[in-house]
This record gives structure tokens, sequence and C-alpha cells, in this order.
């Protein structure tokens, strides 16, 4: 990887490129991989490139219902597990829940070398401190957050093909759904099966954002991160959602960014 000099505007920014493309060359990634994310940081530009209001609060809502849920699971597709895949296992594990390979483009190779890295993730994550609030045996509770994605022993009712497919210990049997960077016909057929379906997604007029339960429109390692943290030290006084609103804010905040020109 060429080295970025941590004082660029654009490090950040670069060092998630880099890693996409390095993931993309050992074949964890889809051939549109870089197209998608190129689309979300074109998005995260005219966000301002940081945490907005309303998305901390739609993070605070996500952390309130990740922890009422009874069988909640985190749902992963490669960009997600390059970008925050570190940062999902220590949400697992404060959440003691599952996380599920679930691909668009999937292949059984693709799964494979995504579980592999997931793996390599629990190990190095493992190995940390825990996060700064939470109490209990931090190596044990990383450890034992079980990774799904190889059973495909379930079924998405209302999605034809391939993306039908999951894990009936999984996304099947689970009553809530954090899914970063998720696709639209899914989300819907999820919703409609009446998951509650949360979602990442830096472009607040996707069909995701939409139809989601709950929507987080910004940058999916930056979310995490700010979200991990709510789980942990949750101080949330929660009123009735409207996510509809958390969109218009979004596009309010694009439409200002535009005005500079």
């Amino acid at each position: 990887m060429t080295k970025i000099p941590q004082n660029h505007p654009r490090y950040k920014s670069l060092i998630a490129r880099n890693k996409l493309v390095e993931a993309s060359n050992d074949g964890l990634l889809a051939q549109s991989a870089m197209i998608a994310h190129g689309r979300g940081e074109a998005f995260d530009y005219l966000l301002g490139e940081k945490t907005s209001e309303s998305a901390n609060l739609a993070i605070k809502e996500v952390a309130y219902r990740l922890k009422k849920s009874k069988k909640p699971i985190i749902s992963v597709n490669g960009n997600t597990v390059v970008l925050a895949g570190e940062g999902l296992i220590r949400i697992a594990a404060v959440l003691k829940c599952p996380i599920e390979i679930n691909l668009y483009y999937g292949t059984k190779d693709r799964v494979v070398k995504l579980l592999e890295l997931l793996k390599a993730q629990q190990l190095k994550v493992s190995r940390e401190l825990p996060p700064i609030g939470w109490t209990g045996n931090w190596p044990e509770s990383v450890i034992s957050v079980k990774i799904l994605g190889q059973e495909e022993d379930g079924r998405i009712i209302g999605l034809e093909g391939p993306r039908s497919i999951c894990s009936a210990d999984g996304i099947q049997d689970a009553d809530t759904i954090l899914v970063p960077l998720e696709d639209g016909d899914r989300c819907e057929a999820l919703v409609a099966l009446g998951k509650v379906v949360l979602v990442i997604d830096l472009n607040p007029l996707s069909r995701t954002s939409r139809k989601a339960s709950v929507t987080i429109v910004d940058e999916v390692g930056r979310a995490v991160g700010v979200l991990l943290d709510e789980i942990v030290n949750e101080k949330y006084i929660r009123n009735k959602w409207n996510n509809e609103l958390i969109l218009k804010d979004a596009l309010e905040i694009i439409s200002k960014s535009m005005e500079i020109f």
C-alpha cells in the first residue's frame, strides 16, 4: 500500500480506498464494490464528512432498539467487513449477538475469504482492552461471537433467487437486523416480514434509507464507532421515532453544502 501521510486532508478516505483495492485484489469483493464505495464517498463529501446531529440521534435510536431486541443480528457484506469489521465485532460482543455474511453477489469462495478475515479481526479485537464503560470478560465475549454465512439453510420470504438465501439461525430467525450498506430489495422484504431493519446508508434518497425502520445517514466506520459507545454508555431519552425527519435533515445538509457554488 502506498504510504499516505497522516496530515493529508484525505487521509481517512484514501486509507479506506486502499483497503478496498487490496481486498478486491485478494478476491474478497465483487467487481462493483468500488463503484458502491465511490457513490457513498460522494454523499459523504456533501454531508461534510462528519456525523450530523440527526445521524447521532439515529445512532441513539439504533442502540436502543438493538439492546431492546430479543434476537438481534448484524448482517455484513464485503465492503462492510473491510471498512468496519472490527467495530462490528465489538458491537456483537457487547450485544452477545451473531454476525452473518450475506452477499448480493455471493460466491462460496468470497464467503470463505470474508469469514477468514472476520475470524482474524475477531482474534485481534479479543486482544484489545474492552470498550470504556463495559465490564466483563472481554476476550471470552469477543471469541464467543458466532459468525454465520456458510449455512445457506434459511430463506427470506419475498425475495427471489440467490439473494433470498440466509442462515436459518441468523437473519431468518432474527427480530432486529443491523445492516450497514444494505440493498433496497432485501431491506423492503425484511421489513415486510415484520423485522426491525436498522441501516447505515450515506444516501438518504436510496430505497434502503426510505424503507428502513431507522436510518443512520453516515459513513459506516465513523457511525459504528459512535454506535458502540452509545450501546455501552446509553443515556437516551426516547421519543416517538420519525425516520422521515432524519432523511429530510440529511437532504437539507446536502442542499446547504451546495450553496457555496
